[in-house]
């Protein structure tokens, strides 16, 4: 399986591209919104965002310069202080029209249960996104399993069916993502 895990700076990441200047600004916009900002597996947040750019940019090929910025941009407004009104300020309406499908709404009520609620009505509400938003999507979760490995083991058995049963099936109009996510759930089929 192929893991995207070479770009641990813009400088990095930057070097990497072929027109690097279009997605400065959503770079710049969100390190500077994620600021010091960890992932569960105490990464620092940007590395999420430039390992999930190098899935688009060197795994799926991707060079739509909106579905790349939205790809940098698309936890900005569910972590962030960041509105979707601050990203189409910035960046117009294409890539927050992006952000706002990709961005998980709120959970309405407290507890557990309802949090897995609201999630599963999102990602099944991904079902009718815009190709262009799933891209962001399956760059997004491609990030987070390549690790699953270091989560807990109730966390992975429960992300794991949930990829499968909810991201998986949004992969198949693109082959490049719809073998990586084949690749990845045989890695994990353990899990089940």
């Amino acid at each position: 399986m192929q893991n995207f895990t070479s770009w641990r700076t813009w400088g990095e990441a930057r070097a990497a591209l072929p027109d690097p200047a279009a997605l400065d600004d959503a770079a710049d916009a969100a390190l500077a919104w994620h600021g010091d900002q960890t992932r569960p597996t105490g990464v620092p947040y940007g590395e999420h965002l430039l390992e999930a750019l190098e899935a688009q940019v060197r795994g799926a090929g991707v060079t739509d310069p909106g579905v790349l910025a939205a790809t940098l941009l698309h936890d900005v407004v569910e972590d962030t202080s960041a509105t979707v009104a601050d990203v189409e300020a910035r960046f117009g309406p294409d890539v927050a029209e992006l952000v706002d499908w990709v961005t998980k709404p709120p959970a309405g009520g407290a507890g557990r249960q309802a949090k897995r609620a609201a999630k599963a009505a999102y990602l099944r509400r991904l079902r009718d996104a815009p190709w262009r938003a799933v891209q962001v999507k399956l760059a997004d979760r491609i990030s987070n399993v390549q690790r699953l490995d270091q989560m807990p083991p109730d966390f992975q058995r429960r992300y794991y069916a949930e990829t499968v049963t909810y991201v998986m099936p949004l992969a198949p109009p693109d082959s490049w993502y719809a073998g990586w996510y084949a690749e990845w759930s045989r890695q994990y089929a353990h899990l089940r």
